[in-house]
């Protein structure tokens, strides 16, 4: 309590009692797959196209992950966090490398060996240029590394000798280029002569030894999808390259169902993301609903199956291809989320940057995939190509519709986020009144915002937080126990027009 020692005026600031919550993102998109350059198995924030180009290399042929994030971003996608798998060990091919050294009476002599940060031919493009320093000074250089003719890091007044300003320490600790380690050891040290190397020898990257495994990955080491445990904002996550190396052979089609399952369980272990999970290629409609059924019998909340593929166009090999849709589905989740909502199911919706189909699937096709949770992707005259479907695969009916799920991961973790100032305050009737109030707040919103069903606030949720279910009991064991029940919009999946034949006449009262 302040103190009032003499008379005057004071101005204190009070705290209101309760926080607004505020809406969380529900559009970050998670993709796991092979790329040219880039760090390896490190989720890695980008917010555009042009920044994946940048970090992780352009389309690579046997590669989704590019096609995956480009027709993300075409489709409306906002920021999404790129893992690149296949990057370490003998997964990643070569790295280029090149030596510096320098001329003495005993001939020359090796001095430095540089090699390329990433795997794979991007390494080929460095440059390493050994210039005068700003500040001459005794076996002081500048060092200046250049990618494709442009000069990406530049490292002044370094020295061959012990020290902080060490070539070999600063290089180590402030390079995202290139690595360097010393061959010569002692006196032999010295200023190079050669004073400009070009690095080579990257070759392209192989996903020869590449398993399930790679793409799991592991929370501790923060590998594979695994490694996303520590990114709270993703809320989709698609592994478009699963498919790349089923198709060449290097996982069975049991491995491929391992790496789909590990992808549903991450997602229900995290509780706030949803699988994006794509279909076999070069399957009819007959073949997809046994690999669904039969083989691939997935029953969760927390995932969505899309199919068939479609056909984008591939700017290395100059001809249209057929692509995992699972990169362009996340897009128009975040179009939708944008433009209608989180509670608006994400269907109906042109599917950008398609060509075609690798199947025009019929009605009747149709008829036998929807109830089994595929979510087709159709084509209809003078409507372009649309995704057709809006629904997990849950048995639950409570959980069958996409935007259901969702918009509780939406609620959920906008409460969670927004009422953690309730921690540890005093457990009492002020308390209860001010969290009462903090989430009818929020959810009266959300209500008029349409993603509620109801004539008005007390038909679309309740909160109720009071002595019936605040006991001593629970009060004594340090919980503070909050119900709420929200009755969330449901899409007219099933639109019925009942047209009979009316016989007009003369009516006796009007």
């Amino acid at each position: 309590m302040p103190s009032y020692l003499s008379p005057g005026v004071y101005v204190q600031e009070v705290a209101s009692g309760s926080k607004p919550i505020e809406g969380v993102g529900t559009a970050v998109a998670a993709f796991v797959g092979f790329a040219a350059q880039g760090p390896a198995n490190t989720p890695t924030l980008v917010t555009n196209w042009t920044q994946f180009v940048q970090k992780f290399g352009d389309f690579e042929e046997g590669s989704y992950l590019a096609h995956a994030v480009y027709g993300y971003f075409l489709n409306g996608g906002g920021s999404a966090y790129i893992v690149r798998i296949g990057g370490v060990g003998d997964a990643a091919g070569s790295v280029a490398a090149a030596e510096l050294s320098a001329s003495s009476d005993k001939g020359g002599q090796v001095l430095y060996r540089i090699t390329a940060a990433d795997p794979g031919p991007a390494g080929d493009a460095i440059t390493v240029e050994i210039q005068d320093a700003t500040e001459p000074a005794e076996e002081t250089v500048k060092i200046v590394v250049s990618r494709g003719g442009k000069v990406e890091e530049t490292f002044d007044n370094l020295t061959v000798k012990r020290g902080p300003r060490n070539i070999v320490t600063q290089l180590r600790q402030r390079s995202k280029l290139v690595r360097i380690e010393e061959v010569a050891t002692g006196d032999a040290l010295s200023i190079p002569d050669t004073k400009r190397v070009q690095l080579a020898g990257g070759s392209a990257v192989s996903a020869v030894r590449v398993t399930a495994d790679d793409y799991i990955g592991s929370s501790a080491d923060r590998t594979g999808f695994g490694g996303l445990e520590a990114v709270d904002e993703v809320t989709m996550l698609a592994v478009p390259d699963l498919m790349s190396v089923y198709q060449k052979g290097i996982i069975d089609l049991e491995a491929l169902q391992a790496v789909q399952l590990a992808m549903i369980a991450h997602c229900e272990l995290m509780g706030d993301r949803v699988a994006i999970l794509d279909a076999p290629p070069g399957l009819n409609a007959q073949q997809v609903k046994e690999w669904r059924v039969d083989k691939a019998g997935y029953d969760s909340k927390y995932t969505t199956l899309y199919w068939p593929w479609i056909k984008v166009f591939d700017p290395v090999q100059g001809q249209a291809v057929h692509v995992p849709p699972s990169g362009y589905i996340a897009g128009i989740w975040a179009r939708n989320d944008d433009t209608r909502g989180v509670h608006k199911a994400p269907a109906n919706e042109v599917v950008r940057g398609a060509i075609s189909l690798e199947l025009q699937i019929t009605k009747g096709e149709h008829d036998q995939l929807n109830p089994v949770g595929v979510n087709c992707i159709r084509s209809f005259p003078g409507r372009g190509i649309r995704v057709w479907g809006a629904r997990t695969l849950s048995s639950d009916p409570e959980w069958r519709y996409l935007n259901v799920r969702r918009l509780f991961n939406y609620v959920e973790e906008s409460i969670l986020e927004g009422t953690q100032w309730v921690v540890f305050e005093p457990n009492d009737h002020r308390l209860w009144d001010s969290v009462k109030r903090t989430i009818n707040a929020f959810l009266r919103r959300v209500w008029r915002d349409g993603a509620l069903f109801g004539t008005t606030s007390a038909e679309a949720f309740f909160v109720k937080c009071d002595a019936e279910n605040n006991t001593q009991d629970t009060i004594d064991v340090g919980q503070l126990i909050i119900d709420i029940g929200i009755a969330p919009v449901k899409p007219a999946e099933f639109v019925i027009f009942r047209i009979s034949q009316f016989a007009g006449g003369a009516s006796l009262s009007e």
